[in-house]
């Protein structure tokens, strides 16, 4: 199986558990990889469209025939039991996942989790942060034109302290700001051209509060650009 770029780096950061769920799987590739490369033997595979599901349920046929995979239709962490040890979530938003970890009938923080949100990386850092975990790696990558946030982290020890990011940490990423890899400078240099590209269009039309707005965002984006904020 040719795994996508995009697919590949989540995987890479999956680990060997006793009990995995892939929450929103989609095809289910992920789930593919974890049960091929032996890193799970009990694997929970959901989505909330059956019609998702059930491309994965057909990729992951064998699996489910000898008992090693389960797939389940429903929203959330709905089917996954609350002692699972590892859970990958991705693609989907941060406020969502959020919603999914704090949901007062299905959710919990899992022992470990690899959490891959399209936007609102900032609500999830700051969730994650103010709810037991501890984040791992925290970085942008690039694939086939889009850039993409990758959280990985795991519960909190007792005798550990709460992770303190700065704002830009929790806006950005930690491991962005203290590495500043090519995905993340590239990815600066975009929203500093596509933001200062949008005032120039909208020209007499943007309010006053709205163009100092941008103006502020640019020079936020220059300042992490430069170092100068970290």
């Amino acid at each position: 199986m040719f795994y996508s770029k995009r697919i590949e780096i989540i995987c890479s950061y999956l680990r060997e558990s006793k009990s995995f769920a892939d929450v929103g799987c989609d095809h289910g590739y992920c789930s593919e990889y974890v049960l091929k490369n032996g890193l799970c033997k009990r694997v929970i595979f959901s989505d909330i469209s059956a019609g998702s599901l059930k491309k994965a349920e057909t990729l992951l046929a064998p699996y489910v025939i000898n008992g090693m995979a389960k797939g389940v239709v429903g929203d959330g962490f709905f089917g996954v039991p609350k002692d699972t040890e590892q859970v990958l979530i991705a693609g989907m938003g941060g406020f969502e996942i959020c919603s999914i970890l704090s949901d007062e009938r299905y959710g919990f923080l899992p022992e470990t989790f690899v959490f891959q949100p399209m936007h609102d990386g900032e609500k999830l850092r700051r969730y994650i942060l103010k709810n037991g975990g501890y984040i791992e790696r925290d970085f942008t990558f690039f694939d086939s034109g889009k850039f993409y946030d990758l959280i990985v982290g795991r519960k909190r020890k007792e005798d550990e302290q709460e992770q303190i990011y700065t704002d830009a940490e929790a806006q950005f990423g930690r491991d962005n700001i203290s590495e500043r890899p090519e995905a993340f400078i590239r990815f600066l240099q975009k929203k500093i051209e596509d933001t200062t590209r949008y005032q120039a269009d909208a020209g007499d039309k943007l309010q006053e509060t709205s163009r100092r707005a941008l103006d502020e965002k640019i020079e936020r984006y220059k300042g992490v650009l430069s170092g100068e904020i970290k």
